[in-house]
């Protein structure tokens, strides 16, 4: 059995290995798609095999709709040239059930892949050739929070964009350059409608999409490299229209444990392939069984009905409030919680360590005791049934194999909005202190004791890829376990920082404390375990 259009002719011997397959005509779809496309996606990931792509297959499946997906690659384009056209643009999903039952899926709604670069003229060409097309209703984004900064950790110019923007929309390096230039080639075309939807998990994301496409029409525009009506066409929410949205689904690095299942079916070629961008990438991908997409309902050229796949339109102000629930308090700061306190702990199981005594009660505390009182319910979600399905059935999950490691990637970009965020609540509420707040920062203790690369035996570990490393490790490098130093003094640029935390800790009255839990967690070995048994119990 082998993943690609001449394998799976044999149907009959894959539906008898437990296979759910397309139920459509594959080779009339992608005709189709290619012709008239409707939705082309960046970002070849996990999330995007595991979601989007099983979404539209669910619409194909069902004759709602008769069209595909385009997904496009822009950072590692190794994932398209050795994993999506070798295996036909088919994938397998594996839903990790909590009951233990393993669902499989071929998935086969991706029409076609494209790769964004610039420097291909025909890869490049496609894709505007794509962007032209009048049937184009939405341009969506998994990009992770970095692909739409156009600065450094530093806050510098990242070069590319710096020559992009000099350069103009002709030949651009940077992906949101390569994005821009290509609705400007859309602008050109008639100013075509359309719904730019960033599907990140991060706070207000269709305003980072918006602002970093925005960053680079006004440059092409002031420096005579682009016609003023490009700015005018990106601000008419008429023509372009940039949703908010709020994704959640946990799609792990693709498991060992689940290659060996599908090797027992019988399925060839299945290793795994890490590219030269260090991307991990297999023909597979295992991922939870809940999912939630919630998408501000602006969609100026139209769209399908996505509804009937599951997915829940609404306006704003309701994406906004399932948004802060989930990301500020529902599962984003349980997770971070988890990675820093898993790390430090030698886990490398998220669900492992839901059986850890003080680690469960730690995140039961920070969700109920100090989120949950701030939550504005949205509505379409209710917060406590959402907690509760992520504390008793998302994490613990003993068949998920997620990691803390991988969580932890990027810590120092999540804790302003998962735990700065609920700061601010508290501050500006009536009824409410900060100084209530306990467990919050002892995480952010966790993670400056984290930053110090040593484990609670006292052995070195490997940090997670964070973009801030090079400017936060120097406040705790020179801090060894067990000896006496002014932490205070140390930590104090770190603990003021604004762009880290979302709020200054000393002006709310919560840096003295982190300090404290920091002396406590660094007084030796095991002095991890026994701050966790001394103040969460």
């Amino acid at each position: 059995m082998i993943l690609d259009n001449k394998g799976l002719e044999n149907r009959e011997q894959w539906e008898a290995a437990g296979y759910r397959l397309p139920q459509f005509n594959r080779a009339k779809m992608i005709a189709a798609t290619r012709e008239n496309p409707f939705w082309i996606h960046f970002g070849a990931g996990n999330i995007f095999r595991a979601f989007q792509a099983n979404v539209v297959q669910n619409l194909l499946n069902a004759g709602m709709i008769d069209r595909g997906l385009i997904v496009a690659e822009g950072f590692d384009y190794e994932i398209i040239e050795k994993m999506n056209r070798p295996h036909d643009d088919y994938s397998i999903l594996v839903t990790l059930k909590a009951d233990g039952n393993v669902e499989k899926t071929v998935v086969g709604s991706v029409a076609e892949s494209c790769i964004l670069d610039s420097g291909n003229g025909q890869e490049y060409g496609r894709l505007k050739e794509i962007f032209r097309k009048d049937s184009l209703q939405m341009v969506s984004f998994t990009i992770t929070e970095k692909g739409y900064s156009l600065v450094d950790g530093k806050g510098e110019m990242l070069p590319a964009v710096e020559a992009d923007l000099l350069a103009g929309p002709e030949r651009p390096e940077s992906y949101i350059g390569k994005v821009a230039s290509l609705l400007y080639s859309r602008y050109l075309d008639g100013q075509k409608p359309i719904a730019m939807v960033s599907m990140d998990n991060c706070s207000h994301n269709g305003d980072k999409l918006y602002d970093a496409i925005d960053a680079f029409a006004r440059g092409w525009m002031e420096s005579g490299k682009a016609e003023k009506g490009f700015l005018d066409y990106i601000h008419n929410r008429d023509k372009v229209s940039f949703p908010w949205t709020m994704i959640d689904k946990i799609t792990p690095r693709p498991d060992d444990s689940v290659e060996e299942i599908l090797k027992k079916d019988g399925i060839e070629g299945l290793k795994p392939v890490i590219t030269s961008r260090n991307t991990y990438v297999a023909p597979f991908v295992n991922a939870e069984e809940c999912e939630y997409l919630i998408i501000e309902d602006s969609f100026p050229n139209g769209r399908p009905q996505l509804e009937k796949s599951g997915l829940i339109f609404t306006d704003r102000k309701t994406v906004e409030k399932v948004e802060r629930m989930k990301v500020c308090t529902c599962l984003n700061p349980l997770h971070t919680t988890l990675a820093v306190y898993g790390c430090l702990l030698g886990y490398v199981k998220i669900s492992d360590e839901m059986k850890d005594t003080q680690l469960r009660k730690l995140v039961e505390i920070i969700g109920y005791q100090e989120g949950l009182p701030v939550v504005v319910d949205p509505g379409v979600l209710n917060p406590k049934e959402f907690i509760d399905t992520v504390l008793k059935v998302r994490i613990p999950n003993p068949f998920m194999p997620d990691t803390p490691q991988r969580i932890a990637t990027d810590t120092s970009q999540k804790l302003a909005i998962r735990f700065g965020e609920t700061i601010k609540a508290y501050r500006d509420a009536e009824g409410l202190d900060t100084a209530d707040l306990k467990m919050i920062p002892l995480v952010f203790a966790g993670w400056l004791r984290y930053l110090m690369a040593v484990d609670d035996k006292g052995e070195a570990f490997e940090l997670s890829p964070d973009p801030l490393l090079d400017t936060v490790c120097p406040y705790v490098r020179d801090i060894k376990l067990g000896e006496n130093v002014d932490t205070a003094s140390k930590l104090r640029p770190v603990l003021e920082d604004k762009k880290i935390f979302g709020v200054n800790l000393y002006e709310v009255g919560m840096a003295e404390l982190v300090c404290s839990y920091f002396r406590e967690l660094t007084a030796g070995p095991g002095a991890v375990r026994t701050v966790l048994e001394k103040y969460v119990g």
